[in-house]
């Protein structure tokens, strides 16, 4: 991870965690006509422990109101995944970890990225097949000058995450519904991001096809891996022919867990050719070889 990246913040003691779990809602519904409603009765979803503890270790710093926005995220998407399948991992330690960590891994390469920029105009970034809103909502929670867009193929997954986009107020955050595919020969997309990244289980070679044509020519895609060495090799010849090549690939494991995690820089060196993305559906079924 890159270090000094990151504006110095204060931080958290013991009393400003009291503060902040004694500011918290208890419980936060959603109603059919996505209302919050705010219960005092039960105990509050809990994640600020761990991020306050393990987010220092991956370079990522966070303030008193990240964490409490984090907890707001949790308590929404808790309740949600009730009536509506958005992720199997709803336990506060899962979440805070699996979900919110995980995600924030992101960023020290982001930072990277604007000061390879240097300008005074905001990073665009999207997060591809976003699901219950992960990398992307954690990302422009802990990076707010990004301008960020949540793209998924389920429309339902998006009026949850705009929900969940008013409830923190965060700006410059956008999400479209689309397929990756469909995007990518979009003019309106096509080549237009900074930073493009996945969070999936497709193989590399899939993912680049979903995400280097919506990259600028200078721009990188982010590919966020479990493991990766046997898919690098076979994603090279995709990468390359996409426009793209292989900068950097980094392999960790997330703090205090056996989790081991890949994060693949891909440069967009050149722009995709215009037959790619092939039409939904068929860079699954036939990756490029």
């Amino acid at each position: 991870m890159a270090d000094g990246l990151f504006p110095k913040r204060k931080p958290l003691t013991k009393d400003d965690i009291k503060r902040l779990r004694e500011s918290l809602p208890k419980k936060v519904e959603i109603n059919a006509e996505g209302t919050k409603i705010t219960k005092q009765d039960e105990e509050p979803v809990d994640v600020a422990p761990i991020l306050e503890s393990h987010s220092e270790e991956i370079s990522v710093p966070l303030s008193a109101e990240e964490i409490r926005a984090f907890q707001v995220y949790a308590s929404m998407l808790k309740e949600k995944n009730k009536v509506m399948n958005l992720t199997a991992v709803d336990d506060d330690k899962g979440i805070a970890m699996k979900h919110f960590i995980d995600s924030l891994t992101l960023c020290p390469y982001i930072r990277e990225e604007e000061e390879k920029k240097k300008s005074s105009k905001a990073l665009t970034f999207v997060d591809v097949g976003t699901g219950a809103g992960f990398p992307g909502l954690p990302v422009k929670i802990s990076c707010p000058e990004l301008s960020v867009t949540l793209m998924d193929s389920l429309e339902k997954r998006l009026k949850f995450l705009d929900e969940v986009i008013t409830a923190l107020d965060l700006k410059d955050c956008n999400t479209v519904h689309s397929r990756a595919e469909d995007a990518g020969r979009n003019k309106k997309f096509r080549e237009k991001y900074d930073i493009v990244t996945a969070r999936a289980v497709a193989r590399l070679s899939v993912l680049a096809e979903y995400c280097l044509p919506l990259v600028k020519v200078g721009g990188v895609f982010l590919a966020m891996k479990a493991h990766s060495e046997e898919e690098e090799a076979e994603g090279a010849k995709a990468i390359a022919l996409l426009g793209g090549t292989i900068e950097k690939t980094d392999t960790f494991k997330l703090p205090g867990t056996d989790m081991e995690r890949t994060i693949i820089v891909v440069r967009k060196i050149r722009p995709t050719p215009a037959r790619f993305p092939r039409k939904a559906g068929t860079p699954s079924k036939t990756p490029i070889a």
